[in-house]
């Protein structure tokens, strides 16, 4: 085993979900530009893993539940940015502080999108395929659900 794929697997998942890896080989990249801030292809994936050969997208409209994983996370740095604006500034009914969160809070999680939903695919995604250390020998499951004529129809 060279060093490079040992540092792969050394690396643990939660790191690897957060740069966007295949979850399968935790090497590939989910995404075919690895900016989220080019606004034009932020959701542009990869068919299939370019080291693993996993397929990403595993039954039409697999990803309609990465939905509820964006919001999750939206309400929980929501939450974590109102009691940090608590700590360290305070609330008060005196004045009008807690609408400076909100504006702040806002603004926070509307540039902070393109990351938050690319991270709520690579959850999602992670939730149904699982590592394989043996991914060399092992060849993928192919989806059965797959429907060719309605996967660009979302």
């Amino acid at each position: 085993m060279d060093m490079a794929t040992a540092s792969h697997q050394s690396t643990p998942s939660a790191f690897n979900i957060l740069k966007c890896k295949c979850p399968r080989c935790r090497q590939g990249n989910m995404f075919v530009e690895a900016n989220p801030y080019k606004l034009k292809s932020t959701m542009k994936m990869n068919e299939r893993c370019p080291s693993c050969g996993q397929p990403f997208e595993l039954e039409v409209g697999f990803y309609y539940g990465s939905s509820y994983v964006s919001y999750a996370l939206s309400v929980a740095l929501s939450v974590a940015t109102l009691v940090a604006w608590w700590v360290f500034i305070g609330l008060s009914t005196q004045d009008n502080r807690f609408f400076y969160w909100m504006a702040i809070n806002g603004v926070l999680l509307i540039g902070l999108q393109p990351v938050l939903m690319r991270l709520a695919r690579a959850l999602w995604l992670a939730f149904f395929v699982k590592y394989d250390k043996n991914w060399r020998e092992h060849a993928p499951e192919q989806p059965e659900r797959i429907n060719k004529d309605q996967m660009n129809n979302w």
